[in-house]
């Protein structure tokens, strides 16, 4: 049986929950102990309801005396919240890189965290490997990174690799590419198709299966058609996707999926032409419409329509796209605004993914909850008696690190192994250094191994240094 000073601590955390305006990681709950307190110390003076079946506690009147004293205790309202900001501050200031650890560009841009030495990354995997040599009992050590390269300190096994092989794109999105342009990186320091298709052979001996290519804008690459089809012809590599804009896809999509494209996904966050526009400063809306018609009939199910929810610009929107699932085999994906170099993310322009929901229901849309695969970043769903499904990429408001599988190989050869982290190191200098397929593997390895447990939260990660999106890929 509750008693009356636990049932006021109940009601206080719940009513805080749907009350309190979010002040930091923790407000609700500072808000829901400084809100029970006073009802706990009510209680503790009003005269005791005794509830059917209830008995006497022996010790109630001390304890009653304790909780009273504790409320009495409680500094004001206004120190706990500046404190909580104080350490807030304080949290994002360790997580922030330090000047000295940044890389400046040929223009003095900031462009990240300095990569890390790929010979040092091969050291550690050496000494790591003979540290745990009578744990993991691997007779060598080629052997024992073809086994461990792609398991990271927390038991998570990567088997999907995006890379983007190009910086280019040929939109300009308002939440991908800052206004003023993003510095590219020259043409002879981009991985070539020989060292993405070495690179690819060993991500696969290691356990990758799955790879998606990704930009900037990949169909700008005049030899994408070679580039799947030498990926998709790499033993263990069971699917290759690409995301793209859609712009000029139907000009090689016939010949991509003969060579091997077996997924698909088409960036539009809006269907009206005239906000397309706005936010991608290019004209082209009807071109990506014709290529998520041209990709159904190719046989492309689902096609998925990715659609960045931006509060006060598409956000009204959302009953629009779950229509467009009625009769298509399209999966469309909302995804949560997230923070980039040059993007002026604010969390007044974010919509959280159950805001979506309940607007989404609100409209007459029943959304039944489909199974999620294994490292599936999305919550799947869809609506009774339509073909396609609806899904909520919540990077932002419930993150889903503890299943991620996945990693980045970027335009310039830099391995990333968090889309929000800056821990990164050059597969392309290692190559060209002379590095043997043993010391790329370990250089890999050396990689995944410093992968957090999970990204900060987005209270933090808006201001940490991170690449533009169109660098990094979508």
């Amino acid at each position: 049986m509750r008693t009356q000073a636990a049932r006021a601590l109940g009601d206080a955390l719940s009513t805080a929950r749907s009350t309190a305006p979010p002040t930091g990681p923790c407000s609700y709950v500072t808000r829901s102990l400084y809100q029970a307190f006073p009802a706990l110390s009510l209680a503790a003076n009003a005269p005791r309801r005794r509830e059917p079946g209830e008995r006497d506690h022996p010790n109630s009147d001390l304890r009653d005396a304790r909780l009273a004293a504790f409320r009495r205790s409680l500094p004001p309202m206004q120190d706990i919240l500046r404190e909580l900001a104080v350490e807030k501050q304080r949290a994002a200031a360790k997580l922030r890189p330090r000047p000295a650890e940044r890389r400046t560009g040929a223009e003095g841009s900031t462009a990240g965290e300095r990569p890390l030495d790929w010979q040092a990354c091969v050291r550690l995997a050496r000494q790591l490997y003979t540290s745990t040599v009578e744990g993991h009992r691997h007779p060598t050590f080629a052997s024992y990174l073809e086994h461990r390269a792609m398991t990271d300190g927390f038991s998570r096994k990567h088997t999907y690799l995006r890379i983007s092989i190009s910086e280019k794109c040929s939109l300009r999105c308002v939440y991908c590419m800052p206004e003023g342009g993003v510095d590219l990186t020259p043409s002879t320091e981009l991985l070539t198709v020989d060292e993405i298709e070495r690179l690819v052979r060993l991500f696969a001996k290691a356990g990758v299966t799955k790879v998606r290519l990704t930009g900037g804008e990949p169909t700008v690459r005049k030899d994408l058609p070679d580039i799947v089809r030498r990926i998709s012809s790499i033993p263990g590599i069971k699917d290759v996707g690409m995301t793209s804009n859609g712009l000029v896809l139907s000009r090689t999509l016939k010949e991509l999926r003969d060579n091997g494209l077996s997924l698909l996904n088409l960036s539009l966050d809006t269907l009206k032409p005239e906000r397309f526009v706005q936010l991608t400063r290019r004209k082209g809306h009807g071109r990506v419409m014709a290529a998520i018609d041209e990709a159904l009939e190719l046989g492309y199910t689902p096609v998925k329509v990715n659609v960045v929810v931006m509060k006060g610009v598409n956000d009204d929107e959302l009953l629009d796209f779950v229509e467009l699932t009625r009769e298509k085999d399209v999966n469309v994906r909302f995804i949560e605004y997230m923070p980039f170099d040059g993007n002026v993310w604010s969390d007044a322009k974010m919509v959280r993914y159950r805001d979506m929901m309940r607007q989404i229901e609100h409209g007459g849309h029943r959304l039944d909850r489909l199974d999620d695969g294994y490292g599936e970043v999305a919550k799947n769903y869809r609506v009774p008696g339509f073909t396609g499904s609806v899904s909520f990429i919540t990077s932002m408001t419930s993150a889903f690190c503890g299943e991620c599988n996945r990693m980045r190989l970027m335009a310039d050869g830099n391995i990333k192994v968090c889309l929000f982290g800056n821990n990164e190191v050059s597969l392309r200098d290692a190559i060209r250094e002379g590095a043997t397929d043993e010391d790329l593997l370990a250089v890999m390895s050396a990689a995944v191994d410093r992968k957090k447990k999970a990204h900060a939260g987005m209270d933090i990660l808006h201001t940490l240094k991170n690449r533009p999106m169109v660098k990094i890929g979508g």
